[in-house]
């Protein structure tokens, strides 16, 4: 039982779709035993956690998650919760007209990372306000590879609200960590959920959030970061953006030769070989790194993803 009560809590932080979760286990275990105590479990480490007081989900996402929970539990015929409906009573009285929101990622050793991110997947005429997938399984990768960040100095392109740099800094211990984006809703963002995590200010590791504009970038300012590995998430997703990608990856590799790794979500193979071919036209190889990552994060594993490392 208390395998799906973690499933259902870290489904629920981080506001995976409600048809994910493992309702088919709740449903066996109220039918064969006709007793709430499942869902109490469950309440307890969700809704009414610690963490949900601190950094909640929408309200409209537990709204609908509470309704869920109380729909399964009268179709079961189990004994009504109080605390459920007290819990849904609360939910149902709150005000959602908010723009953003916290999802909260669990780590293996049990620490939550949370960020605050927008409702929207698109807002201020940016996508950098959400986490996609990408970000996660490079996050992912990196758990399972502690050892290429540890002890150096790393740049991450195209940050977003910041889950994969937060995760390495958490978890992979490198010396400097180096989050960069350029929209100014984005860096806002980003540098609150810095903050939010404790690395502002932060001294193992060196922690800066700095506008980094691919197409301005100097070699001068590549060459004082210093980067040991550079890596981005999700950023090959628009042909015109791929361009001044490539001529910027070609600067980064043409100083002290860092190690460079790319995770992409596939969604157009167009634009996806475009940038391959890009890469080759400046004189840049590559090869995906295959293999699979451990499952640390609820997120849609239907989606072709794919991380490539980058080399002269």
């Amino acid at each position: 039982m208390e395998k799906i009560v973690t499933e259902f809590q870290r489904f629920f932080f981080s506001m995976t779709r409600l048809s994910s979760f493992p309702w088919s286990f709740l449903e066996e275990n109220l039918q064969s035993n006709k007793s709430a105590d499942l869902i109490s479990d469950i309440l307890k480490q969700t809704c009414l956690h610690s963490l949900c007081r601190k950094f909640p989900p929408s309200v409209r996402y537990r709204r609908l998650f509470l309704s869920e929970l109380v729909r399964r539990q009268e179709a079961a015929g189990c004994e009504p919760l109080d605390e459920l409906y007290d819990a849904l009573a609360e939910v149902l009285g709150s005000e959602d007209a908010a723009e953003f929101c916290y999802k909260s990622y669990l780590l293996p050793g049990g620490d939550a990372l949370s960020l605050l991110e927008n409702v929207a997947l698109i807002s201020q005429g940016t996508t950098g306000l959400v986490t996609w997938e990408s970000a996660l399984y490079l996050a992912e990768w990196a758990l399972d590879h502690p050892q290429t960040f540890t002890d150096r100095t790393v740049l991450e392109l195209g940050s977003g609200v910041g889950l994969t740099g937060i995760t390495i800094c958490r978890s992979c211990s490198p010396s400097r960590f180096v989050f960069s984006d350029c929209h100014p809703g984005v860096l806002h963002k980003l540098r609150a959920n810095v903050e939010l995590n404790g690395l502002s200010g932060a001294t193992t590791p060196a922690v800066s959030v700095e506008r980094l504009d691919w197409t301005t970038a100097t070699d001068e300012r590549l060459q004082e970061i210093a980067a040991d590995v550079v890596i981005a998430a999700d950023v090959v997703y628009d042909p015109d953006v791929v361009v001044s990608l490539v001529t910027l990856l070609c600067d980064v590799l043409r100083g002290l030769s860092p190690e460079v790794l790319i995770c992409s979500t596939v969604r157009n193979q167009e634009t996806y070989d475009g940038f391959k071919t890009q890469l080759r036209n400046a004189g840049i190889s590559h090869h995906v790194i295959t293999g699979g990552v451990s499952h640390v994060f609820p997120y849609n594993r239907a989606s072709k993803i794919e991380m490539i490392r980058l080399h002269r």
